[in-house]
C-alpha cells in the first residue's frame, strides 16, 4: 500500500504538470515512459522517475533561460501570485469582502440603500440572477446564512466597473439614475458614490497582505523571483514588472532584498507620481574618477496598472501636476485610495496615472525580441488582453502563460487561453497544473538562475542557435507573423 501511494505521489506530480509549446505537450514522452514502469520494483522506478523528472526540469529551465536573455523581458503578475500570502481571487464575489459589506450595510436590521445598489449591480451581471438578493429581507437573510449560501459567480472588478459606469451617467449630485430592465434600478448620485466608496474600501482592506494567518515566510516566492530575474545580464534592458494587483507584496519583497524599485514616484518625504522617472537608470562610479561607471544590478521597474492600496488622489497642483501621491501608511484608507480595475471611469483610469502605465505596457511588449511572462492572471480584463493580442502581431514576440487552471482548448470556448491553444502558435508557451502552473511552483522549478554555469552554458548555446532566426523574423516584419 505504501509503495502504491508513493508511486501515485510521483506519478501524480508528473500527470499534473503541463508544459506546452504551440499546443504541443512537452511532457508527453515522460508521461508515456512513466506509465510503462508499472511492473518495476519500488526502488528502481522511484530513482528512475526522480532522475527523469530532474532532467526534464533542467531542460525546461534551459528553454526558459533563452527567453530570459531576449532583449526585452516583462512580467505581468495577477492575483494568483498573491494567493500564498492570503490574497483573494476576484473572479467571483469574495465571501470575505461580501461579509464585510453586509456587516457595514445592515444596521439593526435596516438595510442601507448603497448595499441594495451593490447587489443590483451584481444582479445585472449575474448569469443566474435569481440567486442574487436585491430585496431588503433577502439581503438580511444572506448575511445570516452567508457561510451556507453559495458564492456569487460574478467578477468583483466588473461590479466596480458597472458602478463607475452608472455614476458616470450622472453629471452632478442632484441627478438620479433610472434603469428599467428585468428590474428597476433607481439611485441618486450620492448613493452611487457611497456604493463605490464602500466596495472599493472593502477591497483595499482585504489587500493588506500578508495576512496574519500565514505560516512561515509568505514572501519567499517573491524573493526568489527577484533573485532569479536579476541574474539577467546587465547588458540587457531592465526587466519590467507589470502587476494588476493592489497589494504591496512586490514592494515588500524588494525591500527585504535591498532592491531599488523604480515605480513611477519620486520624492523623499512626499512621493508623487512623475512617470519620467521610468526613463532613468542607476549607476555607480568606479574607484577612480577616470574609470568606467557600472550599472547597479539590483533595480527593477514596477508598473501597477490598476493602482495600489498605498496610492491616493488629490487636486492637481503646481507641485503635484498629476494629483497622485503615495501614502506612507497603507493600512488606513479613505475614498481617495486609487484602486480602479477597468477603463470605464474615464476621468481616472484613462487619465493619469493609468494612461501612462498602460502606454508603457503596450510599448514594452511590442519591442523586437520581447518576451512576456503572464503569471496568475485569468485573462478577465479585455483592455489587458487587447494589448497582448497586439503584441502577438510581432513575429519575435513570445508569450509564456503560467496558470494552474489554464482551460483546455475547446472549439466552443471563448476563453483567451483556449483560443490561443487552438491557433497552435509556437510563440505561445503554457505552464499549468498545481506543480508548474502556480507562481511559487514556476519560480522554484522552472525559472532558472542564470548564475548557474551549467544552465548558462546551455542557454547561451541555444540562444546563439536561435539568434539568426529571431533577427530574420524581425527584419521580415509583420508579414511573417503566424
Amino acid at each position: 500500500m505504501d509503495d502504491e501511494q508513493s508511486k501515485n505521489g510521483i506519478e501524480g506530480i508528473i500527470e499534473d504538470s503541463v508544459f506546452e509549446i504551440g499546443g504541443e505537450d512537452q511532457l508527453a514522452k515522460l508521461r508515456d515512459e512513466t506509465r510503462k514502469m508499472g511492473d518495476m520494483e519500488k526502488d528502481e522506478w522511484e530513482k528512475e522517475l526522480e532522475e527523469k523528472w530532474a532532467k526534464v526540469l533542467k531542460d525546461t529551465q534551459i528553454k526558459v533561460g533563452t527567453l530570459l536573455k531576449t532583449d526585452s523581458v516583462s512580467f505581468l503578475i495577477g492575483a494568483g501570485a498573491s494567493r500564498d500570502a492570503g490574497g483573494l481571487l476576484l473572479g467571483r464575489i469574495p465571501r470575505e469582502i461580501e461579509e464585510d459589506l453586509l456587516v457595514k450595510g445592515i444596521t439593526k436590521g435596516k438595510v442601507d440603500n448603497w448595499i441594495v445598489l451593490f447587489y443590483q449591480s451584481i444582479k445585472k451581471l449575474a448569469t443566474n440572477s435569481d440567486f442574487v438578493p436585491v430585496e431588503d429581507e433577502k439581503i438580511v437573510n444572506r448575511l445570516n446564512h452567508l457561510s451556507k449560501d453559495g458564492e456569487i459567480i460574478v467578477n468583483y472588478e466588473n461590479v466596480l466597473s458597472l458602478l463607475y459606469g452608472w455614476r458616470a451617467a450622472l453629471s452632478n449630485q442632484n441627478e438620479t439614475l433610472n434603469i428599467t430592465d428585468s428590474f428597476l434600478v433607481q439611485a441618486s448620485a450620492k448613493e452611487l458614490d457611497d456604493a463605490i466608496r464602500e466596495a472599493k474600501l472593502a477591497l483595499a482592506c482585504r489587500c493588506i497582505l500578508p495576512t496574519s494567518e500565514i505560516q512561515g515566510d509568505p514572501l519567499v516566492a517573491h524573493k526568489t523571483f527577484f533573485k532569479k530575474v536579476l541574474t539577467r545580464p546587465l547588458s540587457l534592458k531592465r526587466a519590467n514588472i507589470f502587476t494588476l494587483n493592489y497589494d504591496t507584496l512586490i514592494e515588500q519583497a524588494a525591500d527585504s532584498e535591498g532592491i531599488v524599485v523604480l515605480d513611477g514616484f519620486v520624492g523623499t518625504l512626499r512621493r508623487i507620481f512623475r512617470p519620467e522617472c521610468y526613463d532613468q537608470d542607476l549607476y555607480f562610479p568606479a574607484e577612480t574618477t577616470e574609470g568606467r561607471v557600472h550599472r547597479l544590478d539590483r533595480v527593477i521597474h514596477l508598473y501597477k496598472l490598476h493602482g495600489s492600496i498605498n496610492w491616493a488622489a488629490e487636486l492637481a497642483n503646481w507641485d503635484n501636476p498629476y494629483g497622485v501621491y503615495m501614502k506612507n501608511e497603507s493600512t488606513v484608507f479613505d475614498e481617495d485610495v486609487l484602486v480602479y480595475p477597468t477603463p470605464t471611469k474615464c476621468g481616472d483610469i484613462l487619465g493619469m496615472p493609468y494612461s501612462e502605465l498602460f502606454r508603457r505596457f503596450a510599448s514594452q511588449v511590442v519591442q523586437p525580441q520581447s518576451t512576456l511572462f503572464v503569471i496568475g492572471y485569468g485573462f478577465g480584463d479585455t483592455h489587458v488582453n487587447a494589448i497582448i493580442r497586439q503584441a502577438l502581431a510581432v513575429p519575435s514576440f513570445t508569450l509564456v502563460i503560467v496558470d494552474p487552471y489554464a482551460p483546455q482548448a475547446k472549439p466552443e470556448s471563448e476563453h483567451f487561453v483556449s483560443r490561443l491553444r487552438a491557433r497552435k502558435d509556437r510563440r505561445v508557451w503554457i505552464f499549468s497544473g498545481m506543480t508548474l502552473g502556480t507562481f511559487a511552483g514556476f519560480v522554484k522549478m522552472v525559472l532558472p538562475d542564470l548564475r548557474d554555469e551549467r544552465i548558462l552554458e546551455e542557454v547561451m548555446k541555444t540562444y546563439r542557435a536561435l539568434k539568426p532566426e529571431l533577427d530574420a523574423k524581425v527584419e521580415g516584419g509583420l508579414g511573417d507573423a503566424k
